[in-house]
Order: structure tokens, then sequence, then C-alpha cells
């Protein structure tokens, strides 16, 4: 039998011992190794205690199934599901038990949500939400992945696929009907007409969901700076633990440290970096590269200094359009350097430095005093960065876009819907070949068609079980 025919069972709770486990059964054998285990078939959807026994008729584990017959079930195959006491003897008897049934095997990753998208049961976007809800750290990862779970993107995609094709229809019938005067005209102007509308609309959505899809990876900041401005005591002072070493010799730091933070419900992924400075090491030579590298690819760069003048510090040695904040650390210091941090902030905010760090008028919530040691204004550092990265995002309600791949096939099908509107002159045949490819990557979108070398990468990232 093709493995894809076969009935597949996996644990499907969290990892033993746990207080209950369940184990989930999908597939053509899954009634009967109900059946056999249990004693019955109980009534379907309803909870229904048994004693679970082999083949050799030594009881297993006193628990509760359910029976869930085809289509009515999460995979759109017969399911049962075994609740079990969760613990690893017991798991190991009921899968050796399971494992003995002609063309029943374990799960591979994903199968059971793959089994589902192959059987109708939800689309790709909607099990890519469950892929990400199964992941999300931080509560506005949760409710992208919830809005895309419940299908709100599919949704849409369905009801512009659906309008494209409309529109195709009455093009095509335009073609169909050419010789029959005015007809082709009264067909093509509204089909046209909606189709200008329907490439607005999906263009609004790419601008809405400018940066969602980067909420899976998160907000990258990067702490940059000279050698022992404070990087990796803010570092520490920010991850609220030991995740750096703290020495008073320079170059300490040789390779990037990450951390990741959840702050305000987003997603932060936040860099400590070499000190920027000229070296004969090679090896604090490369942890400079690749400082000044991850400092360029970063969301935020915050840069740190110290009590030296910033006329002293290179603060333009980075050469990146990313947003920089000015830190100045140690306010623990003694009023003669407080007084020369003072004067360099002043200067700064004349003009003085280049880069987008400050610019005369800037927001004064740009520019930040603390003493990463001690504590003073971290709180005030934490909100802002918070801030930044709820406005990076937006506010999330509005982004449907999850995933890159969303954005390019949308592009794409914005693309058709353009030129199909531009060939109106050179003929309607040009004009529906456009639509029928721009109803095409929605379907891919949906993953109803041209997806199934997507659907092995897609899948493999779930657990077992899922």
């Amino acid at each position: 039998m093709h493995p894809r025919e076969q009935t597949i069972f996996a644990l499907s709770s969290g990892r033993p011992p746990t207080a209950i486990a369940i184990v989930r059964v999908s597939g053509a054998q899954a009634g009967r190794a109900l059946e056999t285990l249990a004693s019955r078939r109980p009534a379907p959807r309803v909870a229904t205690r048994a004693l679970l026994r082999d083949a050799q008729d030594e009881a297993i584990d006193d628990a509760v199934v359910l029976w869930f017959p085809a289509p009515a079930s999460a995979t759109g195959e017969d399911v049962a599901e075994f609740h079990v006491h969760g613990g690893r003897a017991v798991l190991a008897a009921l899968f050796a038990a399971l494992s003995r049934f002609d063309d029943v095997r374990p799960a591979e990753p994903g199968e059971f949500t793959r089994r589902a998208f192959e059987n109708g049961k939800i689309d790709l976007t909607e099990a890519e939400g469950l892929d990400d809800l199964i992941h999300a750290d931080t509560d506005q990862q949760r409710r992208q992945a919830l809005r895309q779970l419940k299908g709100l993107l599919g949704d849409k995609a369905r009801d512009w696929r659906r309008q494209i094709i409309e529109a195709a229809a009455l093009i095509e019938a335009g073609i169909d009907f050419a010789d029959e005067g005015d007809v082709p005209e009264e067909l093509v102007a509204p089909a046209l007409a909606r189709i200008v509308a329907l490439k607005d609309e999906i263009e609004q959505a790419l601008a809405a969901s400018a940066h969602s899809e980067r909420l899976r990876d998160g907000l990258v900041v990067a702490i940059a700076g000279a050698p022992n401005v404070g990087k990796s005591t803010l570092m520490n002072a920010l991850a609220r633990r030991e995740v750096a070493i703290v020495s008073p010799h320079a170059g300490t730091t040789r390779d990037a440290i990450e951390v990741q933070l959840d702050l305000g419900g987003y997603p932060v992924t936040l860099i400590d970096t070499a000190g920027i400075r000229e070296t004969d090491d090679p090896v604090e030579q490369e942890g400079v590269r690749r400082a000044r590298a991850r400092a360029g690819d970063a969301d935020l760069v915050l840069w740190l200094t110290d009590a030296r003048p910033l006329t002293d510090q290179p603060m333009d040695d980075l050469v990146t359009d990313t947003p920089r904040w000015l830190v100045r650390n140690k306010l623990d210091l003694d009023a003669e350097n407080q007084a020369q941090i003072d004067a360099g902030i002043l200067a700064a905010g004349r003009g003085l430095f280049r880069g987008g760090i400050t610019e005369p008028g800037s927001a004064p919530e740009r520019n930040f005093a603390i003493s990463a040691s001690r504590g003073d204004g971290v709180p005030e550092l934490v909100r802002a960065v918070g801030c930044y990265a709820e406005q990076y995002f937006g506010a999330g309600e509005s982004g449907l876009l999850g995933r890159e791949r969303h954005r390019d096939l949308l592009r794409t099908t914005v693309e058709m819907l353009h030129r199909s509107i531009s060939l109106r002159d050179r003929g309607d045949e040009l004009v529906a070949e456009e639509l029928r490819a721009a109803a095409f990557s929605l379907g891919r979108l949906l993953g109803r068609v041209d997806v199934e070398d997507l659907l092995d990468v897609i899948f493999r990232d779930f657990c077992i079980g899922k």
C-alpha cells in the first residue's frame, strides 16, 4: 500500500511523562484499531471510557477513547483518539499494539495536517497559520497566526480568485461573441472595471502588511559602538541575565551574540556586536567586519557611547541606512565625565553627526541616557524599542500576510492584473490569458495548483502528531 494510503498514528500531546497523553490515529484502519484495542467502537464524537488491551489480551491502560468517522474529522479520514495516562511505559505499549496492525505506521512530521490539506479540510494558508501558531513565542505572533489559521487570508484569496475568474469569463464571452456588434464591449468594459478595483484592493492589502511577514522572525536590534562603551553590559541588562561576557579589556566580544526577547508582545532579536575600531588583530578584524555586517542588516541600531566626547568616537563608521538611536551609557560616572557626554549630545542634536543617528529636529526619544550597570534609563529604552517594534510591524490587525511566499504571489498577481489592463488595446485574448495566469497565482497561494514541491518543505517543519 502507498504510504499516503496507510493509516498513521502519533502522540499529539506533550512530551511524556504527562498526566494525560493523546494518541491520534488517522486512516482506513483507525476504526479496526479502535474496535480491537477498546473492544468496541463508541458513538461518534462521544468520549467513552475503555480498558485497552493488546493482542495478547494484556491490559495497556484504563483510557478514554473517541471516534471521528470520515469526513467529519480533522484530517477528513477516519480518526480515533486514545486519551491515556502519559507515562512512557503506557505509550510504548500502545504504540507497540498499534504497530502490529497491517498498513498502520508512525506518522511523519506534519502528516496529519498534510492529510487535512489534501482532503480539503484546510487550505495551505491555514496550514501555515497552524505551523506559525505552534511556534509562536509572543502574543503578537500568536494573534497573527490565529488570524491566518481562521482562514482570513484564504477567504480573501478565494474571493479575489473568484472575481478574476468571473472577469475572465466575461472577457472570453466577448471573444466568443465578437461578431455580435456591441456585445463584446458590453461584456469587456465591466470586466476591466472589476479588475482595476481588484488590483487596487490587493495593492492595499500588500501595503497594509508591509512588515507583517517579518513578525514571524522578529525585529532585529543591534547594539553597536566602540569597544568598552558597555554594549555587553546593556545586553545583559536587557536580557535580564548574563548572556555576554563583560570585561574592561577592549576586544572581549569577538563574535555577535544573540538573544530573543518579548517586548510588549513583539519578538525582538537583540545582537551584541564586537566593538568597532581599527585593529591589527586579524581575529578582532573579523569580529569588526561581522559587527558592521550585522548592524547593516538590523532593523534598528542602538549606538552606544561612553564618557568620551562624541567627536572622538567613530559614529559614522557604519555605512547603512538602518535607523540608529544614540544611547549614552555610564550615567554613574563622575560629574566631569557626565558634562563631556552632555556636551557631545548637544553637538549631536545640532546635526554634527550624519548617518541617521540624530538629525536637527529629530524626535527626542531617539537620544537616551542610561546606566547599563545600575539600570538607570534602561526601562525607558526598553519601552521605546517596544513602541518602535509596534510601529514597525503596524497594529497587526490589518496585516494578512504572514510569509514572504504570500507577498511574492500577491505581487505576481498584481503584475498580471496590471498587464491585463495595459493589454486591452492589443486584443482580448491577451487580456484573458493574463487573467488566467493571475487566477493560477492565487491558486498557488491557496495550495490548490502546482505546489507539490512546496508541500514537502512546509510540512517537514511541523511537529510529529500534527
